[in-house]
């Protein structure tokens, strides 16, 4: 076995860039203009339903107060979140939006709703009951949504809790600006629950007279227009997972990972490569060391040992395939059948992008699209091209001073309320 080490590294430009920051393993690189043509794209399948955007979980990963604000500056006007402190982020790259969090309502959070003009999506009727409290109290009225669970069994009051609410609506000054449900098998248009969510969704939903309903998610915009309501919710599919799993995937890809070579290295042919030895060269064997791995969020499922090909990257714009187990730091890859001159320390591959689709990596990770974005490590430097809300580099995250911790403020009794925004446009596509 040798190491090669190169006396005048050639670096390419994301190496250089790497230079500058020393502590980062690589560069997640975001495109706010294919987040944009994605919302627009699927604006137009709801159309004529308002197309909200979630952008829960840091937007998936990339980034919540920059997608919000491309986002919103391109014309979305409703964002979905999990909490309250995601709901803090958006409100401050979208102040006109209009922003409901998704996890529920617990009295004491109240406060912190009214200050940033949050409205809760309530799905237990002890939550509505704390609602009403906090309203009354604090003479707060900005608004909430019903959350009705017709299949996923997760989230969401039962169509019989619901339909106790109905003389609420009929009375008027009710306060609900929203009535919602969540698809379960959407991604599968066949699938016979999307047909029984939905006759149980338009009963209900019938019921809430004036209230705009919403009930399709990513994959549920695709069901066709009986789905799609007065608002369609997409998540994923803004971030180019495929929401259509059964055909080619329509949205853009917008994420391009890539991680620099550490290191080359040339084995014999019988030698093996990394924990437990389970793969072993074939052949005199040239290996790049990449400075990625699970603590990355690139998934040790990506392996390959002898029996089982793994992952590939794109190295000199080839395919190339991982050799052994994915590491904590580290990933080795076979770039024998590339010119050596081509592959040398200091170059970048690329784990996604380049032909490699967030739902290919997903597949050899065993997992869906969504939990790959929402891994991607804070080691990466995070850059964002294109958008009216491009964002300047983001370096990698550093550890903040500890200091004693301060009392907490007293909270106002009835917090001042923004203006309310615009209600939903009604419409009769239930």
């Amino acid at each position: 076995m040798s190491i090669n080490t190169d006396a005048k590294s050639q670096l390419t430009p994301e190496a250089n860039l790497l230079a500058a920051y020393p502590a980062a393993t690589g560069i997640l690189t975001i495109d706010l203009d294919a987040i944009i043509a994605n919302w627009r794209k699927l604006e137009k399948t709801a159309v004529p339903a308002e197309c909200a955007a979630v952008v829960k979980a840091n937007a998936y990963g990339c980034g919540a107060e920059q997608v919000s604000r491309a986002l919103a500056n391109a014309g979305c006007k409703t964002f979905f979140v999990a909490n309250v402190e995601e709901a803090a982020a958006v409100r401050a790259a979208a102040p006109q939006a209009t922003v409901y969090s998704l996890g529920g309502f617990f009295q004491q959070t109240g406060d912190a709703y009214a200050r940033i003009d949050c409205k809760p999506v309530i799905g237990d009727l002890n939550e509505l009951a704390e609602w009403d409290v906090f309203c009354r109290r604090s003479g707060w009225s900005g608004g909430a949504a019903i959350h009705i669970d017709t299949g996923m069994n997760r989230l969401g009051l039962t169509v019989s809790e619901a339909q106790g609410i109905i003389p609420r609506i009929n009375a008027g000054d009710h306060g609900i600006t929203l009535v919602m449900s969540h698809l379960a098998s959407a991604e599968l248009p066949n699938n016979p629950a999307n047909a029984k969510q939905l006759s149980a969704f338009r009963e209900i939903a019938s019921l809430f007279t004036g209230v705009p309903a919403s009930l399709a998610n990513s994959s549920g915009c695709f069901l066709g227009a009986q789905f799609q309501f007065d608002m369609v919710r997409p998540g994923a599919a803004l971030y180019g997972v495929n929401p259509t799993p059964e055909a080619d995937n329509p949205m853009q890809q917008v994420v391009d990972l890539k991680a620099r070579i550490v290191q080359i290295r040339n084995i014999d042919r019988g030698e093996t490569v990394g924990y437990g030895g389970t793969w072993t060269a074939r052949r005199s064997t040239r290996l790049a060391i990449v400075a990625a791995g699970y603590a990355d969020g690139y998934f040790r499922a990506a392996s390959a040992n002898d029996g089982t090909r793994g992952a590939e990257v794109m190295v000199a714009g080839k395919r190339c395939p991982i050799a052994g187990r994915v590491s904590m730091d580290l990933i080795a890859v076979d770039v024998t059948d590339l010119d050596k001159s081509a592959v040398r320390r200091g170059h970048m591959v690329t784990l996604i992008g380049e032909g490699i689709t967030v739902d290919e990596v997903a597949h050899h990770f065993g997992t869906i699209g969504y939990e790959v974005l929402t891994s991607l490590g804070r080691r990466f430097v995070r850059i964002y091209k294109g958008g009216e809300a491009l964002a300047a580099q983001e370096e990698p995250a550093k550890p903040e001073p500890v200091a004693a911790p301060a009392a907490s403020p007293a909270l106002p009794e009835a917090p001042a309320i923004p203006a309310a925004p615009r209600p939903l446009p009604s419409s009769a596509a239930s």
